[in-house]
């Protein structure tokens, strides 16, 4: 059992557990603990493909305080650099760039490839001389960081220690197996940011139940409601719901988004939305999929960003981009209904009495789910400190 009182409480089977204690949403100090035991050591989301779509793209990108660049390659490849010049420590890139053929210093124009290579080292050795000795430009190159792009979501594992994404997602991969296939950004209208004042896990705690459905979402609890919803629990590093009676969206004319290539029966009716630990959220359906990156601004501050997904097979025309300005409008009033939920419980975490909470063993089990996940993380990194 963890060493930690209030971790072995959270562990603790759903009837008998109480949720993470106040200092997880208030304490800066607990927040910087979890940057590194949660955040850093597992595969967080970052940033989305669509952000940098062309060859040469740079995007500079700051996580939980690391200056981070997203570089898409000459062979289309998605590599994510530390923003630090190998020299001196410079920040390489202050703004996005493109049709970039390479990454140059502004400080002393050391450049790199879009590979992060180490290419150019002018005047190192004096003036115009360009080599030395002492500067292997083959072990200087950009600081990678570990990434994989999955549903065109940039993941990146700082601590370079998980497992690979495929082996550590293997579950919910071949889960929503029917969707291993292109998917297709939205573009216009099909992606939009919301700020919250309140910690990160208290969106995902939200999002990954469905008992606030009728009281926080009347007009979604009347097309799908309560009853037809179902937790997902079978997995210790996601949780969410999913839901039998999904209705697709439709115009004046019945007109619809297309649907997905050979998708199972199951997502005729059906739909799900899962969190997958720490920080991102998805939902999937069988005309779009949602994706949902949880920035981490302070211990009191979170930035979702959101974009909308489309199957390869729909044509674009004034009607189609009707329908996916209305479907972009309808999840943005649903993710905006539950900012004050979450803020509300954000200003419920000052209370001094406040224990965790006492959870639902029946509605409850997706965010128990999360909560034993966050702990085990935290005791994990305690007690490797400790050994």
């Amino acid at each position: 059992m963890p060493r930690n009182k209030t971790l072995s409480s959270v562990l603790k089977k759903i009837e008998s557990a109480t949720g993470l204690a106040n200092e997880h949403y208030i304490s800066k100090k607990q927040h910087q603990i979890e940057k590194c035991s949660v955040m850093f050591k597992n595969w967080s989301g970052l940033a989305f493909g669509k952000d940098i779509p062309n060859v040469g793209d740079i995007k500079p990108i700051h996580f939980l305080g690391l200056p981070l660049l997203i570089v898409r390659t000459n062979e289309n490849v998605i590599n994510v650099f530390e923003n630090t010049c190998r020299h001196r420590g410079m920040t390489l890139v202050d703004k996005k760039q493109s049709a970039k053929k390479n990454i140059r210093c502004p400080y002393h124009n050391w450049c790199y490839a879009l590979n992060g290579a180490l290419t150019s080292t002018p005047h190192v050795g004096g003036v115009g001389v360009h080599e030395h000795k002492d500067i292997n430009p083959s072990s200087l190159g950009l600081n990678q960081i570990r990434s994989y792009v999955w549903k065109d979501i940039i993941f990146i594992n700082v601590s370079g220690t998980a497992k690979s994404f495929t082996q550590n997602f293997s579950q919910l991969i071949t889960r929503w197996q029917d969707f291993e296939q292109t998917i297709v950004y939205g573009k216009a209208n099909s992606s939009f940011s919301l700020s919250v004042q309140a910690n990160w896990k208290l969106i995902i705690e939200n999002y990954c139940e469905s008992y606030h459905l009728p009281n926080i979402h009347p007009n979604l609890n009347k097309t799908s409601k309560l009853e037809d919803h179902y937790d997902i629990c079978d997995s210790a590093i996601y949780s969410g719901q999913g839901s039998y009676n999904y209705r697709q969206l439709s115009d004046n004319e019945d007109a619809v988004l297309t649907d997905f290539k050979n998708l199972s029966v199951k997502w005729h009716q059906g739909s799900e939305y899962i969190a997958i630990y720490p920080n991102v959220l998805m939902g999937v359906h069988r005309d779009n999929i949602f994706c949902i990156i949880l920035e981490s601004l302070s211990v009191t501050e979170t930035k979702e960003r959101v974009a909308l997904y489309y199957s390869k097979l729909l044509k674009p025309s004034n009607q189609i981009n009707a329908l996916k300005t209305k479907n972009m409008k309808f999840w943005k009033k649903i993710f905006e209904e539950d900012i004050f939920v979450v803020e509300g419980m954000q200003k419920g975490r000052y209370g001094n009495m406040f224990n965790g909470g006492k959870f639902s063993p029946i509605m409850d089990r997706p965010t128990h789910n999360f909560h034993g996940w966050v702990a085990t993380q935290i005791d994990q990194a305690n007690t490797s400190e400790k050994e």
